[in-house]
């Protein structure tokens, strides 16, 4: 059975049970946010939407019992990688087979209120087994409903951004990370790269690198590790224009900016926990 095309769906910031605060704070740094949703399954996002692909904020109420509390246990910051399934079914053969141990397929639903409208999104994730991944989630989406996720409305952002260029992930052994990507995609999808690795993603890119080689791209921006020895670090973002982004975080009050002739940085600390990395 052929393996899935590797395709970026989108990428998950956990807010734990601070979403105002997330939420403020992504609207600050010029992302426009759908209004809160509620997962059937318990926990609660806001989403920018890009192209084709997106970042979600994700929590769970405050004082909660039941739902996702396992986002409690989570790492704060950036924790979820999801590639794109037209068929989760036939997705989850094929990596079967293939010898990744990943869980059966499963589904959920969001109620979308939009102009003119409403209706329920509809999901069915299959995700990695427990201890696969090492320093955050990584899984496929399969959308039923991609009319009530992907919506013009939705798309236009102060800061310009279009797209997820590129993650980031820390990893000690790198080629070891990367294992996981060519079983999953083939090896022709991981290259080397100076630090590490990287994983063709689409239109899009994973690079594994060592923390070392992260410090010399980032300096003081990277995230905390909260003594990780292997986690996500942050985004890369295309936008259509990086003076129209560095007025917006100009705007927002956003401390600590780095900007170059190429490309804007913004600390994880003023991101949660994940650093973010804007080019054009």
């Amino acid at each position: 059975m052929t393996l899935p095309v590797p395709t970026l769906d989108h990428v998950v910031i956990n807010a734990r049970d601070e979403m105002d605060r997330a939420a403020d704070t992504y609207r600050r740094l010029g992302f426009t946010l759908t209004e809160r949703g509620y997962h059937s399954l318990g926990s609660m996002n806001h989403l920018a939407m890009f192209g084709t692909d997106y970042l979600e904020l994700i929590a769970v109420p405050k004082g909660a019992t039941s739902g996702r509390l396992d986002l409690l246990d989570y790492s704060f910051g950036l924790n979820g990688l999801v590639f794109g399934s037209e068929d989760s079914a036939v997705t989850y053969r094929a990596l079967s087979k293939a010898g990744v141990a990943v869980e059966p397929p499963v589904e959920f639903t969001r109620p979308v209120k939009y102009d003119g409208g409403q209706g329920d999104a509809r999901f069915r994730t299959v995700r990695m087994k427990a201890g696969v991944v090492p320093y955050g989630r990584v899984y496929y989406c399969h959308h039923f409903t991609r009319d009530l996720v992907w919506r013009d409305e939705w798309r236009h952002h102060p800061n310009g951004a279009v797209a997820v260029a590129r993650a980031m992930i820390v990893e000690p052994e790198p080629a070891k990370g990367a294992k996981l990507y060519a079983d999953m995609f083939g090896p022709e999808t991981v290259r080397d790269i100076k630090g590490g690795k990287t994983v063709v993603i689409g239109n899009s890119r994973f690079d594994i690198v060592t923390e070392a080689a992260l410090k010399a791209q980032f300096g003081k921006a990277v995230p905390e590790s909260e003594d990780r020895p292997a986690y996500m670090a942050g985004l890369t973002l295309r936008t259509t224009s990086l003076a129209k982004a560095a007025q917006v975080l100009q705007d927002g009050k956003i401390g600590g900016v780095e900007r170059s002739k190429d490309r804007i940085v913004v600390p994880a600390s003023e991101a949660t926990n994940a650093v973010l990395e804007f080019i054009e």
